[in-house]
């Protein structure tokens, strides 16, 4: 791995020419992305890379205790990269966590999920290419007003102050700016009403520039109040997750220079007495296709020209059976948040129902028709995950529900045609279509009875862990309520 040298032309500068800079990133249990900084002389680089980077792991929630907290941070040389900051040009790489003492990989690493899984893959000759289409808001100001209320105690009165209400600020939300966009109406909408076309451009050459990674897409979503999704090429599992983690760290410090916040919530947009007030949500819809190894090629395990509906081969549907047989547990970690089940309502395009079909974006699993006889564009779309959920988890538990959907050749039944939020619930439940859990308790306890699937890639560990972090995560939000889950929720 190399670092910058900061050439300094003044001799009276000398020490400072092999100064490095370096930028060391690692995710949480949650998909929090964290930044260790290293500033080091040419002689030590070699033995940071060599030994790894030190981590006080019971700093970081659900990495260890504190009476194991040493643990190590190793760069992945992969990921090397040259970004600006600070009016400097310097060096960031993702790490992989480990153990302190050599004592081996740490299971609640994220990022060891994905790897594990591609590794279980290639003994089959398998790879799988994964796409995930990122949705957010970028609102100009987020307000909390304060309520300070006054409790007695002994020796005289104790004034406390709470967060009792929030405010939205957003040049396009529907009566504030010039061309204001009404609520649900914000799709492709045209330049003189679209404020954040410049940005998103802005965000793609970034990406481009100095993380290698290729946007295609770059609409204004369905959303008023300034909704983007930037979509950039498919790739490997751990390399697209960490292509998912680049952009939100990329929109958060280009909005944050351009005095703006950027949002992941899943629904931030979203009013408690009346839902009809309410707008659409951020969805992180993913792509997945699997690949077997030839000779001289790749063939997708998904394409069958001969089938006539979609183009799915058996393999695709036993894929699809396997996630839909999974969903209930599978939303603990798509859709992790209590604000997640805010988005998961009908009327709001975020899927709730357990079908799949080729072209309706009603059911929870699609198969993309846009290409007739396209190998290489045949994939399978799951419309549940948010991008609050941490996306080496998210994209590790899809593909092992889809890979046990195969194992076991499950069926995920006939395509559902029909707009099955018109449906009503006599017609649903005689075509066999269940629902997602409703909230994120239902969905926790999906998972702790439905994980043995999991077992090729998430550690035991892990996802004991995550569920003790969750449960604790539901009793801190008491009330459920709006300015709770932003307190909560803001930086996901």
């Amino acid at each position: 791995m190399t670092i910058i040298n900061y050439s300094i032309k003044d001799d009276a500068n000398k020490g400072f020419r092999n100064s490095h800079y370096l930028q060391v990133r690692y995710t949480d249990i949650f998909g929090r992305f964290h930044a260790k900084y290293l500033h080091t002389s040419k002689d030590q680089l070699h033995t940071v890379f060599r030994n790894g980077v030190g981590l006080d792991g019971s700093s970081v929630r659900g990495f260890a205790n504190i009476d194991e907290s040493d643990m190590l941070l190793l760069p992945d040389r992969k990921t090397l990269k040259k970004i600006a900051m600070g009016g400097l040009e310097i060096s960031t790489a993702i790490a992989d966590v480990y153990k302190g003492f050599n004592l081996g990989r740490s299971s609640k690493d994220p990022r060891h999920v994905t790897q594990r899984l591609e590794d279980h893959l290639a003994l089959n000759q398998i790879t799988c290419q994964i796409g995930a289409e990122v949705e957010c808001f970028i609102f100009d100001d987020i307000e909390y007003s304060i309520k300070q209320t006054v409790n007695d105690v002994s020796n005289g009165k104790n004034d406390n102050y709470v967060f009792n209400d929030i405010i939205i600020n957003s040049f396009e939300q529907f009566g504030r700016g010039k061309y204001p966009i009404r609520n649900k109406d914000g799709y492709d909408a045209p330049p003189f009403q679209d404020s954040l076309i410049g940005f998103r451009f802005e965000i793609a050459n970034t990406l481009k520039q100095h993380y290698g990674i290729e946007a295609t897409n770059l609409n204004h979503e369905v959303a008023s109040s300034g909704q983007i999704e930037i979509n950039f090429i498919h790739d490997y599992l751990t390399k697209s997750a960490d292509n998912v983690q680049y952009y939100k760290d990329v929109v958060r410090n280009t909005a944050k220079s351009h005095s703006k916040i950027a949002n992941f919530m899943p629904k931030p947009l979203y009013d408690e007495i009346d839902n009809k007030k309410s707008d659409n949500g951020s969805g992180m819809h993913v792509s997945l296709s699997l690949w077997k190894k030839k000779s001289t090629n790749s063939i997708n395990l998904f394409y069958d020209e001969n089938e006539k509906t979609a183009e799915i081969s058996q393999t695709g549907r036993y894929f699809i059976g396997g996630i839909l047989d999974h969903a209930c547990s599978l939303a603990a970690i798509v859709t992790p948040t209590v604000n997640s089940y805010n988005r998961l309502i009908p009327g709001f395009e975020a899927p709730v129902y357990l079908a799949w079909a080729s072209g309706n974006r009603s059911a929870v699993v699609r198969v993309p028709v846009n290409e007739k006889r396209s190998s290489k564009s045949k994939r399978i779309e799951f419309r549940a995950p948010d991008p609050s959920a941490n996306p080496y988890l998210a994209f590790s538990a899809t593909v092992a529900a889809g890979l046990d959907g195969i194992k076991r050749k499950i069926e995920p039944g006939d395509q559902t045609h029909k707009d099955i939020y018109k449906m009503k619930d006599s017609e649903r439940k005689g075509l066999g279509i269940g629902t997602l859990p409703s909230n994120l308790y239902e969905a926790l306890n999906a998972l702790k009875s439905d994980c043995s699937y999991l077992e090729d890639c998430f550690n035991s560990e892990l996802i004991s862990t995550y569920l003790e972090l969750k449960h604790e995560e539901l009793k801190k939000l008491k009330n459920n309520s709006r300015i709770e889950q932003f307190l909560t929720y803001h930086d996901v």
